[in-house]
C-alpha cells in the first residue's frame, strides 16, 4: 500500500487546480526532518494527544503497511511524545512516516531509522503514560485540517495532504 514518493514543488506546479479547491493543501513550514527517509507518502491515520505517547506507542506496534502516523501533539514544546523505540518498531512494521506536531527525543537514534519523521523539535524529558487521546479523529496541524484516511507527500521541500491518493 505504500505510495509513490512524489516531488511536492512538482505536484503544486501541476495540481494548481486542486490547491484552489481545498483537495491539495501544503502544511506551513515549521517541522524538522529526522530519520534516513527524506521523501515519504501514503495514507494518513490521525491521533490527537497532549504530553502523552501510550496511543503513539500501539499505534507503531501494528502493522504499518506503509501508512503515515500523523500525530496532533497539541503543538507541546515541554517533553517528547515520541523517541527511539517506537520509530525503530515503526520502521519494522512497516510504516512509512510519523509527523508530530511536538517533539521527539533520541535523535541519533531516530536518524538511524529508514523512517521519515517530522517533528517540530526535540525535547530531552520523557512523555506521560496515561493513555489518553483520540484516535482516527479530524486533526488541525501546521495551519490545515487533516482527517483519517487522507494523503501526506513529504519531501524536503515540505509536506502536503491529499485528499486522494496522486499520481504523476
Amino acid at each position: 500500500m505504500a505510495a509513490l514518493p512524489l516531488a511536492t514543488a512538482e505536484v503544486c506546479d501541476a495540481n494548481a487546480d486542486l490547491i484552489m479547491n481545498g483537495e491539495l493543501r501544503a502544511l506551513q513550514p515549521i517541522f524538522q526532518i529526522y530519520g534516513r527517509r527524506q521523501v515519504f507518502a501514503g495514507p494518513i491515520v490521525t491521533l490527537k494527544v497532549y504530553e502523552d505517547n501510550v496511543l503513539i506507542r500501539e499505534f507503531l506496534e501494528e502493522k504499518g503497511h506503509g501508512r503515515v502516523l500523523v500525530v496532533d501533539g497539541g503543538g507541546s514544546l515541554r517533553c517528547a511524545i515520541l523517541g527511539g523505540n517506537p520509530v525503530q518498531q515503526a520502521q519494522n512494521n512497516g510504516w512509512a512516516g510519523i509527523v508530530v506536531n511536538g517533539c521527539i527525543r533520541d535523535v541519533d537514534e531516530i536518524n538511524g531509522c529508514d523512517i521519515g519523521v517530522r517533528a517540530l523539535n526535540s525535547h530531552p524529558m520523557k512523555a506521560n503514560k496515561k493513555g489518553i487521546g483520540e484516535k482516527h479523529v479530524p486533526v488541525t496541524i501546521a495551519g490545515t485540517r487533516i482527517c483519517d484516511g487522507e494523503w501526506l507527500y513529504a519531501d524536503t521541500d515540505g509536506i502536503l495532504i491529499s485528499r486522494t491518493e496522486l499520481t504523476v
